[in-house]
C-alpha cells in the first residue's frame, strides 16, 4: 500500500463533485512489459455527466493482436487504427488530475502506465478505485465479473470484453456500490478494502458516536455470502484489539445481542428509530 491519496480534491469533495477517470482497456495478453493495448475507452465524469472521453482502437507496435477468443478484435480491425503514441496526448489530457476508476484495477493502471512510458510520456497512477473490490465487499453474488454484476443487478450491458461498452457497465456498478456503501467522498471508498481487517474510517466515527451518546445507530450490513441486511443497532462496546475490529451490542427492536465485523459494515447514521427509548 502506498500510504493514503493527498488530501483535497479530487479524493475530499463531495462525490457529485469529484473527478472521474472511468477506465476500459483490451489487451493482447496479461503481461503490462510484453503485451499491448488494442483497444482503449477513458470517459472523465462529474455528477454523472461525461465531461471529456477518449474511445478507439489502438494499432500494437508489434503486430500482435493476442486473446481475440476473448475481444473479438480482429487483425484487419486495427491495421487503420492510430497506435498509442498517437494516442498519449490525448489520454494524459483526460486522465490528468482524475481518480482512475477501473475494474481489477491494477491490470489497467499497469498497461497505461507501461503504454504511456514506451511513448516518452511516463506518467505514474498511484491511487485508484477498483471497483472489483467494491462490488465484493458490497454484494454477496457468486461472482463479480462485469458481465455478472450486469446481470444481478439488471444493468443495461451491450456487449461484453470491448472497451467502450464495458466503460458503460462499469459507471453503472460505481453508482451502484456507491449508492449500496453511502460513500460521500472518494477517499471513502478508498478505504474500503478486502482482506486487510480494515474498517473505514467514517463508519467507525459513526460507531464511536454511537457508543458514547447511547444513541442507536442505523447500519447497512453484509454478512459473509449473504446480501446486505439493515438493521438497527445499540453499541455497547468496540474491539479494536482485534483484526478486524468488532462491534458489540444489541439489534432492536428484538435486543438480540450481536457482534459484528466493523469491516462488514457498509453504512452506518446515527438514528432514533420509533418507539425506541
Amino acid at each position: 500500500m502506498r500510504g493514503e491519496p493527498p488530501e483535497g480534491p479530487p479524493w475530499d469533495v463531495p462525490m457529485a463533485e469529484a473527478e472521474l477517470a472511468f477506465v476500459d482497456l483490451e489487451m493482447t495478453g496479461l503481461d503490462p512489459e510484453l503485451d499491448r493495448v488494442v483497444e482503449v475507452c477513458v470517459e472523465r465524469v462529474v455528477g454523472g455527466e461525461v465531461v471529456a472521453r477518449l474511445s478507439s482502437l489502438v494499432r500494437p507496435d508489434d503486430g500482435r493482436v493476442g486473446s481475440e477468443h476473448i475481444h473479438g478484435i480482429q487483425p484487419e480491425m486495427l491495421a487503420s487504427a492510430p497506435a498509442f503514441a498517437e494516442l498519449a496526448d490525448e489520454v494524459l489530457r483526460v486522465l490528468r488530475g482524475a481518480i482512475v476508476v477501473a475494474h481489477g484495477a491494477s491490470w489497467d493502471v499497469a498497461f497505461l502506465e507501461a503504454e504511456l512510458a514506451r511513448t516518452g510520456h511516463a506518467h505514474t497512477i498511484p491511487f485508484s478505485l477498483d471497483t472489483l473490490t467494491l462490488s465484493r465487499r458490497s454484494f454477496g453474488f457468486r461472482s463479480h465479473s462485469l458481465a455478472s454484476l450486469a446481470r444481478e443487478l439488471s444493468l443495461d450491458a451491450p456487449r461484453a470484453h470491448r472497451a467502450d461498452a464495458d466503460v458503460r457497465v462499469l459507471r453503472q456498478v460505481f453508482d451502484a456500490v456507491v449508492r449500496e456503501l453511502g460513500a460521500a467522498t472518494p477517499r471513502d471508498l478508498w478505504h474500503v478494502k478486502l482482506g486487510a481487517g480494515y474498517a473505514r474510517p467514517a463508519v467507525m466515527e459513526v460507531i464511536e458516536a454511537a457508543r458514547l451518546s447511547g444513541q442507536p445507530v442505523a447500519l447497512r450490513y453484509r454478512p459473509s455470502g449473504r446480501g446486505p441486511q439493515e438493521m438497527s443497532f445499540v453499541v455497547t462496546a468496540v474491539a479494536r484489539d482485534l483484526d478486524p475490529p468488532r462491534v458489540h451490542g444489541y439489534q432492536l427492536p428484538s435486543r438480540s445481542r450481536r457482534e459484528l465485523r466493523a469491516d462488514r459494515i457498509l453504512g452506518a447514521r446515527l438514528d432514533t428509530p420509533p418507539g425506541a427509548s
